[in-house]
């Protein structure tokens, strides 16, 4: 029987882009994804320089049940004219490693998102036919689709989780007292690598349970 990766229930793979600008976004959804009670996983986590990027990413990929699918970034580059398809390329790993992976890859599930619910027609029409949510750029609005994606994956009998708007104001609350935490470790609040972010993300939350 093929072993079932670590954490493999719980893990998180957030496909999303990296930049600056997408930054308050990226760590709402670390955020959701860990006060809900799942463990975020992506591609920053990877330092083995020994191996290719996209091997690293597949690995990752392999060791999630859930996915998180972030297409909203595919507009041309001012510098070089050209369209971002890291993400759609992903996602296309991620359904293809459900189609053609182990037994446990059949449970995989994702969530695909987008600015504007059917922009992606014009630039990815294969995936019609999926649920595709649009969060409109918005943190909260991210953080309500993330809870209401997740919480069908609990047990409603044995656990309770607070709705979107609360997951909301506790991730503002965080983001107060994170410069304080930051003091307390030495690190600086405003170049957090995606370990240090997640630890403390993962801290603050122990500290102040739901």
């Amino acid at each position: 029987m093929p072993r079932i990766p670590a954490d493999f229930q719980r893990n998180v793979f957030i496909n999303c882009p990296f930049d600056e600008q997408y930054t308050p976004m990226f760590n709402a959804i670390v955020f959701a994804v860990h006060d809900i009670g799942f463990r975020p996983r992506c591609a920053l986590e990877a330092s083995n320089a020994g191996q290719f990027r996209l091997a690293k990413i597949m690995k990752i990929i392999e060791e999630c049940k859930y996915s998180i699918h972030d297409l909203s970034r595919t507009e041309v580059d001012g510098v070089s004219g050209l369209p971002r398809f890291n993400m759609p390329l992903e996602l296309g790993i991620d359904l293809g490693c459900r189609r053609f992976g182990r037994s446990h890859h059949r449970e995989k599930i994702c969530l695909v998102l987008d600015v504007e619910q059917h922009r992606y027609q014009q630039f990815i029409s294969d995936i019609s036919g999926q649920d595709i949510y649009a969060h409109g750029g918005s943190e909260q609005r991210l953080i309500e689709i993330i809870r209401n994606w997740l919480r069908q994956e609990l047990d409603p009998r044995t656990t309770i989780i607070p709705g979107g708007l609360m997951i909301f104001h506790r991730y503002q609350d965080f983001q107060n007292d994170l410069p304080a935490i930051c003091v307390q470790l030495n690190w600086n609040p405003t170049q957090l690598p995606f370990a240090d972010f997640s630890y403390a993300v993962a801290t603050w939350i122990t500290e102040h349970p739901l």
